[in-house]
């Protein structure tokens, strides 16, 4: 078959979606399938992988360098009956989503749609804060899910209690499949832990870590909170932040309110190859987000052998059983 993916995100971007789309097509390709990539410009990065076709595209400054794509390409419109597609699977619907939909109608060919994301939560974005007036956009947003969901032929969830959301919030007359985006178990693994130890300077302290982008959706606040009361009557813990984001100040700044700054770690961005390590180094893995679809990172510190201490929500309770292995 030739599967065409549309993704607003994909490499150089780090990104659970980024790596669901790699993996989606790195399993289809070992299949025998051909696969083709449309996303957005990369700038002076280089594609390693054959068949990445970027549009133009304009930062916008939303979550995950969110690019705003150009969707006009006359380079595009000609490539893509010469590509004889047997199907299109959209992994936003919009921007690239919104060119998938109207290539399949154009071409009549069937739609595939991953619901990655839950789009609602992510309208505080919008530059209108008024709770009302948010309360407007989430309508808003919603009634444009379900106009994008009538036109697809088939969806994907990958997690069941995502699957248990669709179902609640929307009208869904496509078959709903779900299908979790795996891990390769090996680099965790195989990680050693005890350099970093060593280097980040942990020696005896407890360390809880956790890993994602520092913003409101992730409910790092509670985290903090949390870490705080704990720390008051365990000293010898250590709190360990991978990730960078736009509340990263105000993170700071809330640590040293609860009294906390010297003993949490701010690391930022660290390469993906490195976090294996880091997870390996730490003792245990905390994750406060209750706005996941599947909770890649949970997985993640599983298989370096962490412990999970998580908030009970959608796309987390999948993957941790309560007092078995979190």
């Amino acid at each position: 078959m030739h599967i065409a993916h549309f993704t607003n995100t994909y490499h150089p971007t780090i990104s659970g979606v980024v790596r669901s789309v790699a993996s989606y097509r790195e399993a289809l390709s070992k299949l025998g399938h051909n696969v083709f990539v449309f996303t957005q410009d990369a700038g002076d990065y280089v594609d390693t992988e054959p068949f990445v076709f970027r549009y133009l595209s304009l930062n916008i400054g939303l979550p995950n360098e969110f690019p705003a794509t150009i969707p006009i390409s006359p380079f595009m419109d000609r490539l893509m009956p010469a590509l004889k597609m047997d199907v299109i699977h959209a992994h936003h619907p919009v921007l690239l989503g919104q060119i998938a939909a109207g290539k399949a109608e154009e071409l009549n060919l069937p739609l595939v749609f991953t619901f990655h994301t839950r789009y609602r939560e992510y309208s505080h974005y919008l530059p209108i804060p008024q709770e009302v007036v948010q309360d407007f956009i989430k309508g808003a947003i919603d009634l444009w899910i379900q106009d994008y969901i009538e036109k697809c032929d088939s969806i994907i969830v990958p997690s069941e209690s995502m699957h248990q959301v669709l179902v609640e919030n929307y009208k869904i007359d496509a078959p709903i499949t779900v299908l979790p985006t795996g891990i390769d178990l090996k680099p965790y693994q195989a990680a050693d832990g005890g350099p970093i130890r060593e280097q980040e300077g942990w020696d005896d302290q407890f360390t809880v870590i956790s890993v994602g982008r520092l913003a409101s959706e992730k409910n790092w606040g509670m985290l903090l909170e949390a870490f705080a009361q704990v720390n008051q009557t365990h000293a010898h813990t250590r709190l360990v932040l991978l990730g960078d984001g736009p509340d990263r100040r105000k993170l700071e700044q809330q640590a040293k309110k609860l009294g906390i700054a010297e003993k949490v770690d701010f690391k930022g961005k660290v390469a993906f190859e490195d976090v294996p390590a880091y997870l390996k180094a730490a003792d245990l893995f905390a994750f406060a987000s209750n706005t996941e679809t599947q909770g890649l990172v949970t997985l993640e510190a599983m298989a370096a052998g962490l412990p999970v201490v998580a908030v009970d929500a959608v796309g987390t309770r999948d993957v941790v059983v309560h007092e078995r292995d979190g």
